[in-house]
């Protein structure tokens, strides 16, 4: 099955060349059936006038074609048909057993039931004889008597060929057939013309519309005219105006929230300097105090971990924010980087690494150890173990996996893990973390190129890391 266009030129192209097609050949089948009726109209009273005429006109002999008188010859039926008879034409003179034809037809070419009613008035009648049309006009001699008409008994039928009109008419359909086809040509030349002339301005839209996609705001068309179109324009750019100077605002106000965050963020690390120096003197002192100052000085050695933990990474997000990440790539031994990430923070003892010991890849150390640090971080803290990275090469790239085997992440909450500040669970709100471990993670995979991806397990949650080769 063809399939119909859709498209608004070709559909008004479609619309106006139907319309075009219909009016044309409906104009054409009317003016054809009005020529055809006057044409033959015109020829049968002719021909009926003339034999109408030529009979009325005819002198019999005296004494001849009456009761009791002696019936016409042979030469006089022929004389006769020899006076209706012209070039093209057929005669037939028929008086009881005598028949005289003049022309090329013949007694048997007289339709029955025209031979049946020449008896009563004159009739005719449209036939074709041997793939030609003729009109045939039947009607019985009278002659006057004391004013009244008097029947001889002698029968003429007249063939008028009627190929002048055939001709005529199949030249008329031909012209209409040229005219109807010239129309549908200059409407679809119209229709052409009409529709770039309307769809030019709602390409301009479109593309208008496209650009301000792309985030040029500044996009304005020219308004020209007072029709819909010029008004739809307009109301456009009122739109994308108004669009400009609300996204400058956000944009604006963006700006204003990721330098008030790095301010913050920075300004928080001299004090939290100085707090961390104090908990490592706390820490030391925790021992050697009662119990009640010593859970005390415990927990807030973990909310000042807490806070140095969410400092940094709220000033690693602002760098992403602000565009000032660097990708700094270097050959890394995958299985040697792992390790050390795991050594560092106490963790090789509670993480399975499956990683062969020649699989290199060409990464930036720093950024690659924060993507598995806050992936195994995230496995230790939420999981339960045995928690397995395995590293592997792939045919274009690096293929990182970091599983555990907890109760899992819910589903729902799966397509928001990556979401800054984001907690699965109600339970998890006050957990320790600061929410941004696994968006810091995200961010570092696409400064690579790569991509990251969650699913459940049974049991268990996945994650999947892949970094191209560069």
């Amino acid at each position: 099955m063809i399939p119909l266009p859709t498209g608004l030129r070709a559909r008004l192209v479609i619309t106006f060349t139907l319309v075009a097609v219909t009016a044309s050949m409906l104009v054409a089948t009317i003016g054809f059936e009005l020529a055809k009726t006057a044409l033959v109209t015109r020829t049968e009273t002719t021909s009926l006038d003339l034999v109408t005429r030529e009979l009325s006109s005819i002198d019999f002999p005296a004494g001849r074609m009456r009761p009791g008188e002696a019936p016409p010859t042979n030469i006089e039926l022929d004389r006769l048909a020899q006076t209706l008879g012209a070039p093209g034409r057929g005669v037939i003179i028929e008086y009881g057993d005598l028949v005289s034809v003049n022309g090329p037809m013949a007694l048997s070419d007289v339709p029955n039931e025209l031979y049946g009613r020449a008896k009563q008035s004159v009739v005719t009648q449209r036939r074709v004889i041997r793939n030609e049309l003729w009109f045939i006009v039947g009607a019985e001699v009278y002659r006057a008597n004391s004013g009244r008409p008097e029947a001889t008994g002698l029968r003429a039928f007249v063939f008028f060929p009627m190929r002048a009109d055939v001709n005529q008419l199949n030249a008329l359909r031909a012209r209409l057939f040229q005219g109807g086809f010239a129309i549908v040509l200059i409407a679809v030349v119209v229709s052409l013309l009409s529709a770039r002339q309307v769809l030019l301005p709602v390409r301009r839209l479109s593309a208008a519309a496209q650009a301000l996609g792309e985030g040029k705001l500044d996009t304005r068309l020219p308004v020209h005219g007072q029709d819909e179109l010029a008004g739809l324009t307009a109301r456009f750019n009122d739109a994308a105006a108004a669009l400009e100077l609300s996204v400058s605002e956000l944009r604006s106000l963006e700006a204003m929230s990721r330098r008030f965050v790095a301010d913050v963020s920075h300004e928080l690390r001299t004090p939290l300097t100085a707090m961390t120096a104090v908990a490592d003197v706390l820490s030391e002192e925790a021992g050697r105090l009662p119990e009640a100052p010593a859970q005390a000085v415990r927990l807030v050695l973990r909310e000042i971990e807490r806070l140095r933990e969410l400092v940094e990474h709220l000033i690693e997000i602002s760098r992403f924010d602000a565009g000032t990440a660097t990708l700094n790539l270097e050959p890394v031994n995958v299985a040697d980087a792992i390790a050390d990430c795991l050594e560092t923070r106490g963790w090789s003892d509670q993480v399975k690494v499956n990683a062969s010991r020649g699989l290199t890849g060409n990464l930036d150390p720093r950024r690659f150890d924060v993507i598995v640090a806050n992936l195994v971080g995230n496995a230790l803290k939420h999981g339960l173990p045995p928690v397995v990275v395995n590293a592997r090469s792939t045919e274009n790239g690096l293929e990182v996996k970091v599983r555990d085997h907890g109760k899992g992440i819910p589903r729902e909450a799966l397509p928001h893990v990556f979401d800054r500040f984001f907690k699965a669970g109600a339970g998890r709100s006050r957990s320790q973390g600061s929410g941004l471990g696994l968006a810091i993670a995200r961010a570092n995979v696409h400064l690579h190129g790569g991509t990251i991806s969650v699913r459940t397990q049974n049991p268990g949650t996945l994650f999947t890391v892949w970094l191209p080769h560069a």
